[in-house]
């Protein structure tokens, strides 16, 4: 794949309508953390059917499923790869933080329902998040464990006959603030090294007895995307909400969403370079310095220059993945992490060039570059920070 195909720039086309139309007017209530993201999100599902597509995929799967015909380990979604893409980048060249809100609400809290589940706990929480009628998070980073996420993990879920008591505590939880329904991570507390204890995955809703959600926290960008913390003290949960499918333990679940999540930061990104870029040399156009425009001079050449690489070399990372997923591969952590890692710096590089090029105007809020390069630098720190990505890399070449 080299490039788009017709189909893909009609969809492509019809998203940048509803963007114009329904998102850019609301960019200042984003931006300024006024407006959560969830009914754009649902007017977005509207408006391209994808809330029943998402019905009847749901009905099929289930209903294969109770035929004995699946396992439940395929990944939720499918369809036209390029699809699921282009939203993703469109939406990103305007505001990042509705594809994190979304991401994580169908990729992460539904897909691993969807992965993990029963029938039964699939229809209970599944559909609801699909079809974002319901808001999801999914809650495993903890105030004392970043990077280190399992070795580190403190939450916890003891078993007391019949049901399991869950405490602790978890930040920078996106969607925490409004999720609905929260696919959260613990170790069972069994007497063993708390390094060695199994970790499970359960389904919480909110309203929970001894279930908090903190209000959004204030942070530097992406803020269209609500960001909070959750606090569990004795919050009883049944087995029925305990999810034990799939393969592996609790961590093999986690590690497949850092794959689905890592790879979806090349198309995000893409959308931001792509933005940047475009802004840029419309501004080198127009821009004039000593009765010429800023365009003419080399320094400014080279910055532009150096976005086409970078936008070109992106690309071709989305590509890929698009192929990949047509050919019905999922990429490795490593791959997925080596796409994270190049992207992420990539587009938080062309977004600060950006508001250099700029100059003055480039540091005010009035020029989205501002707001890009704000977004932009999140990418290189969520869904794990570049040095992790590295270590992932490393140790898969180290190994082999």
């Amino acid at each position: 794949m080299i490039e788009w195909s017709d189909e893909d720039v009609m969809i492509r086309d019809a998203v940048r309508g509803w963007i114009d139309a329904e998102v850019r007017p609301h960019l200042d209530a984003l931006d300024a953390g006024e407006l959560p993201p969830y009914d754009l999100i649902r007017s977005l599902f509207k408006a391209f059917g994808l809330d029943e597509l998402a019905r009847s995929s749901f009905a099929s799967r289930i209903q294969k499923e109770r035929d004995g015909g699946g396992s439940g380990e395929d990944r939720p979604g499918g369809g036209n790869a390029a699809m699921n893409m282009l939203p993703i980048i469109e939406l990103c060249k305007v505001s990042p933080g509705l594809v994190t809100a979304m991401g994580v609400s169908l990729g992460l809290a539904a897909g691993t329902i969807m992965r993990r589940g029963t029938v039964e706990q699939k229809e209970r929480w599944g559909l609801d998040l699909l079809t974002m009628d319901k808001v999801g998070a999914w809650a495993i980073t903890e105030p004392g464990s970043g990077s280190d996420a399992f070795g580190g993990m403190q939450a916890t879920a003891r078993k007391v006959g019949d049901e399991y008591v869950l405490n602790g505590s978890k930040t920078f939880i996106t969607n925490g603030p409004y999720a609905d329904t929260i696919v959260f991570y613990c170790k069972l507390d069994n007497g063993r090294d708390p390094r060695d204890r199994e970790i499970l995955t359960f389904v919480l809703d909110r309203g929970m007895p001894g279930l908090d959600q903190s209000k959004p926290l204030r942070k530097m960008g992406l803020h269209s995307s609500p960001t909070g913390e959750l606090f569990l003290n004795d919050v009883r949960a049944g087995a029925d909400r305990l999810l034990t499918g799939g393969s592996g333990d609790g961590k093999e679940s986690a590690k497949q969403n850092f794959v689905t999540e890592r790879a979806g930061v090349a198309a995000m990104s893409l959308g931001v370079i792509e933005e940047c870029l475009k802004l840029s040399v419309d501004y080198a156009k127009n821009r004039e310095l000593w009765g010429r425009p800023i365009g003419d001079f080399q320094l400014i050449q080279l910055k532009l220059a150096k976005m086409e690489v970078a936008r070109i070399n992106v690309q071709n990372l989305v590509f890929r993945h698009i192929e990949m997923q047509r050919a019905g591969r999922a990429p490795t952590l490593a791959e997925a992490s080596a796409m994270k890692l190049y992207s992420a710096q990539a587009a938080s590089e062309v977004a600060m060039e950006a508001v250099q090029l700029f100059g003055g105007n480039g540091y005010m809020s009035e020029y989205r570059v501002e707001q890009l390069a704000r977004d932009a630098k999140s990418f290189q720190i969520y869904a794990g920070t570049d040095e992790i990505q590295v270590t992932h890399i490393a140790r898969d070449l180290l190994s082999r």
